[in-house]
């Protein structure tokens, strides 16, 4: 199963549980009891923050995917890495190249594409909540750029 097809499952399966959640909420407010009204205000929130991250996550993936596609289309995706049979880089390989790739964002900051390198150094090393950041920061750098032409 592909990632993509992964993720489109288990944001299915989320958007049926926050659908649920959100029923079973209204069934205890309309119970009219103190204690049910508590619980079903309670539980409405749990939709909204689910909602909230869901969507969050889903627009993290797709301009993620954009930034590496028109990566890839300059031809700057290759890391210059290894890679194993499933196509993952070898996490020795970017442990040992890791050092450059900081290197490359320290030495342009504004630069999205060295933030995206970065980010998938970081990736292939195995650090995703860095990966993540890296590419957040890639995200906002490739916006402020598109926005500024």
């Amino acid at each position: 199963m592909s990632a993509r097809v992964g993720a489109i499952l288990m944001a299915a399966l989320l958007s049926l549980y926050i659908a649920l959640v959100g029923w079973r909420a209204v069934q205890f407010l309309a119970t009219g009891e103190p204690v049910a009204i508590a619980m079903g205000l309670a539980l409405i929130v749990l939709p909204f923050i689910a909602a909230w991250a869901l969507w969050r996550e889903i627009t993290f993936g797709v301009r993620s995917q954009a930034l590496v596609r028109r990566l890839d289309a300059e031809g700057g995706l290759d890391l210059g890495l290894p890679v194993l049979p499933s196509g993952r880089p070898e996490r020795a390989a970017a442990d040992a190249a890791f050092d450059g790739f900081r290197a490359a964002a320290e030495a342009a900051p504004e630069s999205w594409r060295a933030w995206l390198r970065l980010g998938l150094a970081y990736d292939a090393a195995g650090d995703r909540r860095r990966a993540r950041a890296a590419v957040r920061r890639a995200i906002t750098l490739e916006r402020s750029e598109r926005s500024e032409r």
